[in-house]
């Protein structure tokens, strides 16, 4: 008799949980408390109590090689960042393709999780659910898979400025805003200098008579777009990245891509410049907040201190009247209420997960959160990979370590992560992309053998090293491997650029150009390299090879130089 597993939530976190349970045998119903899946990512004109809201205009921060699941490329047509509406529609293929609408009961909530008497033998959960006519219902499940989201609660730090009491204007949360429309003509601040913050000040100035974001520590900005107009995270996100960074000072490297940053746009002209290196912290994801700051169109300030009548103070005593509207980009609370409140035994009232995954204090590891991590990378394919490796820990195919080995991991990991994060939630939330995906996959024995794709399959293997790390290089052996993966890695390229070609033009022959002796010395290698692999005829495009080495000698030109 297969395993019960119970999924909560039909987000894209739930949906990959529910594929991962069939995979592996397990039988999976997934409970969504709305008519539809999605989560976050389905647009609604009015937020609802308790379930994710986003902005009309929310366009995702990754692009879709990166951001895909890995044996499901999404269409070759879809621009490489989309709007959210467009990413829904992905969603919907993938349920679609897998079948996983029938595992999904819709309209129903999740009111309780709790251990059952015999828990430490069996290891089963009591499920209490509330369908949309308010009948509770009773269910035993060998295991749960909490997919719920934290963008459910959001944060709202009014409280702590004196006089927002007698503010006549409107105070409101990222969370309820949909559009710029009501500040249309009006003086607005936004607080906080997140994703959502740039994006909603960058909207509202649009429409607005004036636009002030107030920054506590001010961040980094990159924009979408990197060398050649390719996808930053195409060409920042790989094996060879990560390997350089680590072998070179850390201060040498923040210090080059600081100052390639500072070329294109000075931060502390702009009045950006963070109190944190470069690769401390996520940075801002934003096209076009230095140019509205170029324009006047949204002016810096910093920290808020508080409100007097219908103006705002600022930590360095201005202040700007005549406000009627503030918006508060401050985040949100990631809590579970149906869990039992043992769970929650973090040092700053959080959830103390191993691997970001299993709570360490359980007899038998058949519960687990998913997606509860911070990265400097893509979601869904560490949360996939997630779902993959708990399955395999439900169904007794994988073994977690002690719980005291546990608990040092965590504690490790938590202080490493402190040298960076000034903050401990952040810093128990934090995991280091490629590493992370790595750690999991080599648990669920997908982690790829890039010494024996060289050997075997150089025009795989050299991707693989110097090319961006796409999901698809978790398909190519052990467990859930996919047949299209290899072809999916070698025409990842090509779907990049398949939404471009709308209007193709005769390609103009390229000037040469002078070169430094190292890259001149670099290019030569490269080319070499081409020839020799030329002699050895293997099946691979040159342009396709050289991207790894084009991406390397742009690193090396921006550490050197620091030319943008």
């Amino acid at each position: 008799m297969s395993q019960r597993v119970a999924v909560i939530g039909a987000g894209p976190s739930g949906l990959t949980s529910i594929k991962s349970c069939l995979d592996e045998g397990l039988e999976p119903t997934c409970f969504e408390s709305s008519d539809d899946i999605g989560g976050l990512w389905r647009f609604k004109e009015t937020p609802e109590p308790g379930r994710s809201s986003i902005y009309r205009s929310l366009v995702v921060n990754t692009s879709k090689e990166m951001m895909c699941f890995s044996d499901f490329p999404m269409p070759a047509d879809y621009p490489n960042y989309m709007l959210h509406s467009q990413l829904l529609q992905y969603f919907r293929l993938y349920a679609q393709h897998f079948d996983l609408l029938r595992h999904i009961t819709f309209q129903t909530s999740v009111l309780t999780v709790r251990q059952r008497p015999d828990f430490s033998r069996s290891g089963q959960w009591e499920v209490v659910t509330e369908n949309r006519e308010g009948q509770e219902q009773r269910h035993v499940f060998d295991g749960v898979l909490v997919c719920s989201g934290h963008y459910t609660q959001p944060v709202s730090p009014l409280d702590q400025f004196p006089g927002h009491e007698s503010f006549p204007g409107r105070c409101l949360h990222s969370w309820e805003y949909k559009d710029a429309d009501a500040f249309r003509g009006k003086r607005v601040v936004v607080v906080g200098i997140g994703n959502s913050g740039g994006d909603i000040a960058v909207e509202i100035s649009r429409a607005a008579e004036k636009t002030f974001l107030s920054t506590r520590k001010g961040a980094w900005v990159l924009a979408r777009m990197s060398s050649s107009g390719l996808p930053l995270d195409m060409t920042a996100i790989s094996r060879l990245t990560v390997l350089l960074t680590s072998l070179l000072p850390r201060a040498l490297v923040n210090w080059a891509a600081e100052r390639s940053l500072n070329h294109r746009y000075d931060h502390r002209l702009y009045g950006l410049q963070p109190t944190h290196r470069l690769l401390e912290q996520k940075p801002l994801i934003n096209d076009d907040l230095p140019g509205r700051i170029l324009q006047g169109a949204v002016v810096l300030k910093p920290d808020l201190r508080g409100f007097q009548g219908s103006g705002l103070l600022f930590q360095d005593g201005t202040t700007e009247g005549d406000i009627d509207a503030v918006v508060f980009c401050t985040g949100y609370n990631g809590t579970f209420s149906f869990l039992p409140p043992s769970l929650c035994s973090g040092s700053v009232g959080d959830l103390n997960l191993y691997r970001r995954v299993f709570p360490p204090a359980l007899e038998r590891p058949t519960l687990a959160i998913m997606g509860l991590f911070q990265t400097k990378g893509p979601i869904f394919p560490a949360v996939e990979m997630q779902a993959r490796w708990v399955t395999r820990v439900i169904a007794g195919l994988t073994q977690l370590p002690p719980r005291k080995t546990m608990l040092s991991k965590i504690e490790t990991e938590t202080k490493r992560n402190m040298k960076s994060c000034l903050c401990p939630r952040q810093a128990a939330l934090h995991v280091d992309y490629i590493p992370y995906l790595d750690s999991l996959a080599e648990q669920v024995g997908v982690r790829p053998n890039i010494l024996g794709l060289l050997l075997r399959e150089p025009s795989v293997g050299l991707r693989v090293l110097l090319g961006p790390c796409t999901p698809y290089q978790y398909r190519l052996r052990g467990p859930g491997k996919w047949d299209g993966a290899r072809q999916a890695i070698l025409t990842q390229w090509e779907r990049v650029a398949q939404p471009f070609r709308t209007r193709l033009e005769p390609e103009p022959p390229r000037p040469l150009v002078l070169l430094s002796p190292l890259l001149i010395t670099l290019s030569a290698g490269a080319v070499m390299l081409a020839v020799v692999l030329s002699q050895c005829k293997l099946t691979l495009g040159l342009q396709d090879l050289l991207q790894g080495s084009t991406h390397l000698l742009d690193w090396l030109s921006a550490l050197l130089w620091g030319s943008a």
